[in-house]
């Protein structure tokens, strides 16, 4: 081996080598093609929603609560998770934006359940309207553990709807079911009596008419 090849070999071992050349028009492309299937997922579920809207466009507008009610059962804060048709805990309500999650105040009286959502539509379930309370851990789509959900039963415009809850204090979901309870046995009570004592009056009333007719024939 001559001089000259020895030193030509030390500088092409001395020469550094150049980086390695990427492929970035296939990291475009995928980014691309990401974002493409995030905004196919996000329109499906868009037009999945408007489905719902429309299909529950039947149901009347939420009740709001009266100016003045009695003094509070009990108040709770937390969040809701949503409402379904009861018995289906998949089948979401978005109508009037019930199917919106938000931090909420709730507030049971003597006249029923005031849900404050600060982020979205208030409404009130009046106590004709409550059905049933309970503990669960799944609506909406949402899972917890065993208890984590107070549901709420409750009829409006002739559909039962099941209403969860969160509160800040789980605990407290018990003594809720509770007190909605207690309350529908309340009302029950008075409701008969009220009935009952509506129906004696028409009975005195068609025996004084009766009377009346007899004396004048």
């Amino acid at each position: 081996m001559t001089g000259a090849t020895v030193l030509g070999s030390l500088l092409l071992a001395e020469t550094p080598h150049s980086a390695p050349v990427h492929d970035v028009s296939g990291y475009i492309g995928w980014t691309v093609g990401l974002l493409l299937i995030v905004a196919v997922l996000y329109w499906l579920m868009r037009q999945g929603w408007q489905w719902r809207r429309t299909m529950q466009s039947g149901l009347p507008e939420l009740p709001v609560a009266p100016r003045h009610t009695s003094e509070p059962l009990l108040e709770l804060q937390g969040r809701y998770v949503g409402s379904t048709t009861a018995g289906n805990w998949l089948d979401r309500i978005v109508a009037h934006h019930l199917g919106a999650r938000s931090l909420v105040e709730l507030t049971l009286t003597a006249e029923g359940l005031r849900v404050v959502r600060p982020a979205s539509a208030d409404f009130f379930v009046p106590v004709e309207a409550l059905r049933a309370a309970r503990t669960d851990q799944r609506l909406a789509g949402k899972v917890l553990q065993q208890g984590g959900l107070l549901v709420v039963t409750w009829e409006h415009g002739g559909t039962l709807l099941d209403t969860g809850f969160r509160s800040d204090h789980p605990a407290e979901h018990e003594n809720w079911v509770t007190a909605i309870e207690v309350l529908l046995k309340a009302h029950t009570k008075v409701a008969a009596e009220v009935a009952a004592q509506r129906g004696a009056e028409s009975d005195t009333s068609e025996a004084h008419s009766t009377v009346e007719s007899k004396e004048g024939a």
